[in-house]
């Protein structure tokens, strides 16, 4: 039975890390969500920012789902179960970021520049693509070559996040016992996610980009809004990944695996 509740730990680490490293690449890009969706923009004045609409980083597709393993980590293998999580995350991001920069900075082959306009169907494909991306090479350092206080910044709101969830998670458990699944879960990510929202935007743009603070907070307001929505809106894939798990594990040992995970410091 102890190799069913490793393996249980192995793969939702496995499925959190993997999240947070894609999160973390495919962030890069900036997408409208109501035009993604079929809808006009919304236009929403906060801290004197007239406009704004739900211009989001491509990265908050997964961190709901980083959101709920989280939660789901907590509840069976407790606080030091997601924090040993988290630093393995934080580590393989950084190596993922170490090897990216390196990759960036080797010597492209002659070929591969343009290579992209090799594989067009027609001319006109061809000729409309080489307008959009003439080098291949400066795409990739584009896309890929994220700025640093960017990375640094991202990590910071990652780990304080994570560690404001998990210390919360348990103390909301501490009070309302095996009942109310949805209410650690939920109040654990609105302080959390409270704190990720502003901290990543600080960092990188009011501390390394000179942004108005109002524009900071106004922008961050905008996640945040986004993040606890999609919380509350996935908290029924919560309880059916407690189902899953019981189903697995067993229910005597899914509820052993909680009673110890209550009493871990």
């Amino acid at each position: 039975m102890k190799n069913k509740q490793t393996t249980l730990f192995i793969f939702l680490s496995a499925v959190f890390i993997t999240n947070a490293i894609v999160a973390e690449f495919i962030g890069v890009k900036i997408f409208s969500l109501e035009k993604s969706l079929g809808f006009p923009e919304c236009s929403i004045n906060i801290f004197g920012q007239e406009g704004l609409s739900f211009q989001l980083t491509a990265g908050v597709l997964l961190w709901p789902i980083i959101f709920v393993l989280t939660d789901v980590v907590n509840e069976y293998y407790g606080k030091k179960g997601v924090l040993r999580m988290s630093y393995t995350a934080i580590l393989m991001i950084v190596y993922s970021f170490l090897i990216i920069f390196i990759a960036i900075r080797l010597t492209p082959a002659d070929f591969w520049i343009q290579s992209h306009l090799d594989y067009a169907g027609s001319e006109q494909e061809r000729s409309a693509l080489a307008g959009e991306v003439s080098n291949y090479n400066t795409a990739y350092r584009l896309v890929f070559g994220q700025g640093l206080k960017i990375i640094v910044a991202s990590l910071v709101a990652f780990f304080v996040a994570q560690v404001l969830d998990a210390s919360l998670f348990k103390k909301i458990k501490q009070i309302t016992g095996e009942q109310k699944i949805w209410l650690r879960a939920t109040g654990s990510t609105v302080i959390s996610q409270l704190f990720d929202s502003y901290i990543v935007l600080f960092i990188a743009f009011y501390l390394g980009a000179n942004w108005p603070l109002k524009t900071v907070l106004a922008i961050g307001t905008v996640n945040y809004i986004y993040k606890l929505s999609m919380a509350i809106l996935l908290t029924p894939c919560l309880y059916l990944l407690h189902f899953i798990i019981r189903k697995y594990l067993g229910a005597e040992v899914a509820q052993q695996l909680k009673q110890e995970a209550l009493k871990d410091a």
